[in-house]
């Protein structure tokens, strides 16, 4: 099984699921290449470093899009519910789920996990923590209590 470690925050969950931070043109056709049938997106689709016409290359593309925008400042349990919705409606897809920087989706994976989600909760924590240790409201959204009103740290940059 090939990986694109090339991609910001490339991780590999399982043989049908990968996540990353914003991945550019190129790099979606070779997500295409790599078997991915499925894109979703956790970003909000405009601002600093989003793809903005991502939705129509992707579709040109010949795979499917989900556009699930989460606000970093603010994350919902309606977004994740959405989250989980594109994950069990497409249980054979090959699926990419990335945003920005892939905080959001990391933390989204962990959540997942605790609700038996098709990964382990310690796998999803040892990807999450090696992109970043949510504080602030990601604390309360992923129900981390202990690190609710610490800032959020990223690896290579805070530890």
């Amino acid at each position: 099984m090939r990986d694109l470690e090339h991609i910001l925050n490339w991780r590999r969950i399982n043989a049908r699921l990968t996540t990353s931070g914003q991945p550019d043109a190129d790099q979606l056709v070779e997500l295409r290449d790599l078997g991915t049938t499925h894109f979703v997106n956790l970003g909000l689709g405009h601002g600093e470093g989003a793809l903005i016409d991502e939705a129509e290359r992707v579709a040109a593309l010949g795979m499917s899009y989900i556009q699930i925008p989460v606000d970093f400042e603010k994350p919902t349990d309606r977004n994740f519910e959405d989250f989980s919705l594109a994950l069990q409606n497409n249980p054979e897809a090959r699926m990419h789920v990335h945003c920005i920087y892939n905080a959001r989706v990391s933390a989204f994976f962990y959540r997942y996990a605790k609700t038996g989600g098709e990964i382990s909760e310690d796998q999803a924590s040892s990807i999450m923590e090696s992109i970043w240790r949510p504080g602030d409201d990601w604390a309360a959204f992923i129900d981390r209590p202990e690190a609710k009103g610490a800032p959020n740290l990223y690896a290579g940059e805070d530890y």
